[in-house]
């Protein structure tokens, strides 16, 4: 009965977070805990700094100080072998019982970035599948860098009309 590996935050003491994800990555390779945790994130945001004489100097700084992700099949040894890392306080959740973060919290802490696939490029003509223009050709001019809009001109009322839609309401015209 294979599970889905989820996501968990673990504390760690003030300034621990690089030396807790190192040490946890340690021990999952020499122990070969792959298959239990599979991933270690401290969420970073960049941020630009412009001083005094007008230097920009682009720096990373943690979203949560304190605070380390892991994603991982919660089990009694994956349990123990995180909560025994030098420097780990507790896993967040109530008492001792870690809870998995929802998928809109990890979508929106950006840590779990998901390759999307499409059967479409710029150029392409496609059939847009819902909404009010459901049925319509069209093609397509742009895409955005994650993948998850895509702008499209159909003809409509003997006009060009540029229209923008998730990349899943459109879908590529069968060759042939």
């Amino acid at each position: 009965m294979p599970e889905e590996a989820l996501w968990y935050v673990i504390h760690t003491y003030s300034g621990y977070e690089n030396k807790v994800a190192a040490n946890l990555q340690k021990i999952v390779e020499n122990r070969g805990l792959e298959h239990l945790i599979q991933d270690i994130k401290i969420p970073l945001e960049k941020v630009v700094e412009v001083s005094a004489g007008h230097d920009k100097k682009e720096e990373e700084h943690k979203l949560f100080p304190g605070y380390v992700l892991v994603k991982m099949i919660l089990t009694d040894e994956s349990w123990h072998v995180v909560r025994n890392v030098r420097g780990v306080t507790s896993f967040v959740g109530p008492g001792s019982k870690p809870i998995p973060l929802t998928s809109a919290e990890v979508e929106a802490l950006g840590v779990d970035v998901k390759v999307i696939h499409l059967d479409f490029e710029v150029g392409d003509s496609v059939k847009v599948m819902s909404g009010p223009l459901a049925d319509f050709i069209g093609m397509v001019n742009d895409i955005s860098p994650d993948k998850k809009k895509a702008k499209v001109t159909v003809s409509m009322f003997g006009r060009e009309t540029a229209i923008e839609l998730d990349t899943s309401a459109v879908q590529p015209l069968a060759e042939g």
